[in-house]
């Protein structure tokens, strides 16, 4: 009564009444339910759904469910003590990279710029990891996880065809982008096209896992992330696209010669949908090796070049834009983003970080490979296991066109496979006893 009647005084508002009441429904959940909180603040800071409707924008959702995320765990951890932490030896590799990267910071050319990254993006990213690895835990976990994939792959990819069809947010003559024009990291057609890619894979694994309405919503989902993707004209999407039905297609399909074939095909005609050669850079319009593939050479080189001055530790995280113009050999009056996840490594962390960040993804492929090849487990459990297997391979793939080595995709597979090999091993555990 004491706060009411304080919060009534200050505020003197009918909202303050409103707000109060519905404080027992919002603690509630976020102090037993860590886990949707904790996947609420990923979508949002993945997803950017905050942005897809700017009204939005204003209530901050991804710091509050930040928040809440932190007092969940709080809650989970220190005082009901329900939460349950492990570790093993996939942990010290993730963790070696991370403060690896944290060093780097402090060796940077630009420390401002690089600290400013790390404080803002990359330190929430390594956080999460270990924390979605430590609270997916039972089959219908991973089930949700999934389904929450899907639903905010495919909000996106409506408001990405929807730009289209309107022919708003639209660069390079036809290439579809969302919020560039108050500079929304969905801005670029390219980083538009990873998070849709992201997704898919699951899409893919519940339609070939799933029966009835819940197959037939997820075909539409499917059918819309497709052709937002073809829409985003990104070779590096489309190349991810193919990586990702290529997985599903290799573990069902016996002629593996046939499969290549058709593979090829199909590849040719996703380009031609895309309309890759409409193009303003990288069209059909130019000779030779395109413009668009001429910046990404340069801007290798350039990255190569950041690698030998600063071999140990790179120029630092996010100090490969402003540092472009210092090692291009190519310079046309503006400094270029480098378009590959490993060169991108390479530069920032130098060659010490890239082989540290292999060595971390060469761990997670053997080890997905290893639970999704175990077929006598929890269809749900692999059902995601071969979702995350495809869309981690079609990162790989689509990452040497797309900057993506210090973003959320690799992260959240490294998480999800640290969580699914602990399950199983819970459940070979339960069944012993």
């Amino acid at each position: 009564m004491v706060l009411i009647a304080v919060a009534w005084y200050a505020l003197p508002t009918p909202l303050v009444a409103v707000t109060l009441a519905l404080l027992p429904i919002v603690i509630w959940p976020m102090l037993n339910w860590p886990f949707g909180m904790v996947l609420g603040f990923v979508l949002l800071s993945f997803f950017r759904l905050h942005e897809l409707y700017p009204p939005l924008m204003a209530l901050r959702l991804p710091q509050l469910f930040a928040l809440a995320a932190l007092v969940s765990m709080a809650w989970q951890l220190l005082v009901i003590r329900k939460m349950q932490i492990y570790w093993n030896r996939d942990f010290n590799w993730l963790i070696g990279f991370f403060v690896f990267c944290a060093i780097g910071v402090l060796l940077a050319s630009n420390r401002s710029v690089a600290m400013a990254y790390f404080n803002g993006v990359f330190s929430k990213i390594a956080l999460m990891t270990i924390i979605i690895a430590w609270l997916l835990r039972a089959p219908s976990d991973f089930k949700q996880a999934a389904m929450a994939f899907i639903i905010a792959g495919s909000l996106v990819a409506m408001v990405a065809l929807s730009n289209a069809a309107a022919g708003i947010e639209v660069v390079e003559g036809n290439r579809v982008t969302i919020g560039r024009s108050f500079g929304s990291t969905l801005g670029d057609p390219n980083d538009l096209a990873l998070v849709l890619l992201f997704p898919l894979g699951f899409t893919l694994g519940w339609l070939l896992h799933a029966q009835g309405w819940s197959r037939l919503m997820t075909l539409v989902a499917l059918v819309l992330l497709v052709m937002a993707i073809l829409a985003t004209q990104s070779r590096g999407g489309l190349l991810g696209v193919m990586t990702v039905v290529g997985v599903f297609a290799w573990r069902r399909v016996q002629n593996k010669t046939m499969l290549l074939l058709v593979a090829g095909v199909a590849l040719m005609v996703l380009f031609a949908l895309a309309g890759i050669d409409q193009r303003s850079s990288g069209g059909a319009a130019e000779q030779g090796i395109d413009e668009s593939a001429m910046g990404r050479i340069y801007a290798w080189q350039a990255a190569f070049s950041m690698a030998l001055h600063s071999p140990v530790s790179g120029v630092g995280l996010d100090n490969f834009y402003a540092n472009y113009y210092f090692y291009s050999s190519h310079w046309d009056g503006k400094n270029h983003a480098v378009h590959s996840t490993w060169f991108g490594i390479l530069a920032e962390t130098g060659f010490v970080g890239l082989a540290l960040f292999i060595a971390v993804l060469w761990r997670m492929v053997t080890r997905i490979i290893s639970v999704a090849n175990i077929r006598a487990q929890h269809p749900a459990t692999l059902m995601v296991a071969e979702s995350v297997l495809a869309g981690l391979l079609g990162t790989v793939v689509s990452g040497t066109f797309l900057t993506q080595g210090f973003t959320w995709p690799f992260y959240i597979f490294f998480a999800l496979i640290l969580a699914l090999r602990q399950s199983i091993n819970q459940q070979n555990s339960d069944f012993a006893k």
